[in-house]
């Protein structure tokens, strides 16, 4: 069984800019050091991508911060992640999850079994959306998702997104 590792949204607005915090900040060794585990090929990358009309969006009049901005510094990984990730397949997604991310790795059951680990931000967010959307589109492929690898925009909410994740079968670590 292939393990594919999905690394969620360690960007640069999300670490220590537009949107960063402490946790967002200490995750990142953790994150390095468990894509290293990990064949090059068997890495995915998602990138929260917005445009320059972010503001007029639904997500942005509930969450006016500008972030992630397509060809910003805000928008690029975090170094530490860039550095380690040259060979991931990248897909950029314009909300929380990415419909075209559960898609592909649906149709690469097709040929192989799969099981999946996510790690990234926000937990409560980001993170759990991309989760249970893979969950709903493959309930028979494992998923995992490493806690020590994640942050949510607060403490709390991390907590509350793992729980959601175990609720729905997803195993947390």
């Amino acid at each position: 069984m292939r393990k594919l590792l999905i690394v969620v949204d360690m960007q640069n607005d999300f670490v220590d800019g537009a949107l960063g915090t402490k946790e967002a900040e200490a995750i990142v060794p953790n994150v390095k050091k468990k894509i290293l585990t990990y064949p090059e090929e068997n890495v995915v990358v998602t990138l929260d991508t917005h445009d320059e009309d972010y503001l007029n969006t639904q997500e942005g009049k509930h969450l006016p911060v500008v972030h992630c901005v397509k060809g910003t510094e805000g928008w690029l990984l975090n170094p530490e992640i860039a550095s380690v990730t040259t060979k991931a397949k990248v897909f950029e997604k314009p909300t929380f999850g990415s419909v075209r991310l559960a898609e592909s790795l649906k149709q690469l059951t097709e040929w192989e079994d799969i099981e999946l680990e996510l790690v990234g931000l926000c937990t409560d967010i980001c993170v759990v959306s991309n989760a249970l959307l893979l969950k709903a589109e493959m309930p028979e492929v494992p998923i995992t998702v490493d806690a020590s690898c994640c942050a949510g925009v607060t403490p709390e909410s991390h907590e509350h997104a793992l729980n959601t994740m175990r609720a729905c079968q997803i195993n947390v670590v």
